[in-house]
């Protein structure tokens, strides 16, 4: 989910922009959503940006395209790519999510094939008490809510889930539009949960919540014995992004 949309190539080219630039100087005074046949269209002063591939940035929602809006709103001077995560996610539907479903829907199936949630470990007791008190239910949720049974393994042996459970994980991801597809895409491999990322593409759980679920292992050993600031720094920009996910989904 890497790829930014450059900008309208015809304005582009007016302003001297060359996509060989480090930094693209901010050239728009308004940015606003408008409504069109397709959908709706982020627009900077009028003309609509694109994305890698060419096509024009409309989404499905005017929610949606409104968080993409207010991240060009947002840029000062020159652009900041790096700050501009729902351009991302919406581009990445366009131009390559709608080319490839089936493989991105068996990508988010495999991740259900070794669901954080199901790995307990085998000590201490007071971490594996943890992990069933809080993973539990959510195993029980996809269980009863999404008719995905998984079941539980100790340690770090893989123990392969059932053929039917991964072809319903994968039957729900093919159920989603594009743009919910491509942030269940994000948000499986973050979490690395299928579970997680289910739970937070319907609403049941919040993003920053799912994250704190996928490193119960993690915080048990920083309650221990500490966080080092690179590790800080890792975990605030994952809590960013899921907390991002969790706004694109409500947007959608």
């Amino acid at each position: 989910m890497s790829h930014i949309p450059p900008l309208d190539p015809n304005v582009a080219a007016r302003k001297g922009f060359r996509e060989s630039e480090e930094r693209i100087k901010r050239f728009w005074k308004t940015v606003e959503v408008t409504q069109d046949e397709g959908g709706w269209t982020v627009r900077l002063d009028g003309r609509a940006p694109k994305t890698p591939a060419g096509n024009t940035l409309t989404l499905p929602t005017e929610a949606a395209a409104q968080l993409v809006a207010d991240e060009w709103a947002a840029q000062e001077a020159f652009l900041s790519l790096g700050t501009m995560p729902a351009t991302r996610l919406a581009s990445t539907a366009i131009d390559r999510v709608s080319q490839t479903r089936e493989p991105v829907a068996a990508e988010i199936a495999a991740y259900a094939g070794s669901d954080v949630t199901c790995y307990l470990a085998e000590t201490p007791a007071s971490l594996v008490a943890r992990q069933q008190a809080e993973w539990g239910p959510w195993r029980d949720w996809a269980a009863r809510e999404l008719g995905v049974a998984l079941h539980t393994a100790e340690g770090i042996v893989h123990r392969p889930q059932s053929a039917e459970a991964l072809e319903r994980v994968k039957a729900l991801a093919l159920e989603l539009d594009d743009f919910s597809l491509t942030g269940l895409a994000t948000a499986v491999p973050l979490f690395g949960s299928a579970v997680l990322g289910l739970a937070v593409q319907r609403g049941a759980l919040g993003g920053e919540a799912a994250l704190d679920l996928s490193r119960l292992d993690e915080a048990f050993t920083e309650e221990r014995w500490g966080v080092d600031e690179e590790a800080a720094a890792r975990v605030a920009a994952h809590r960013a992004e899921a907390a991002l996910l969790q706004l694109w989904f409500e947007a959608l």
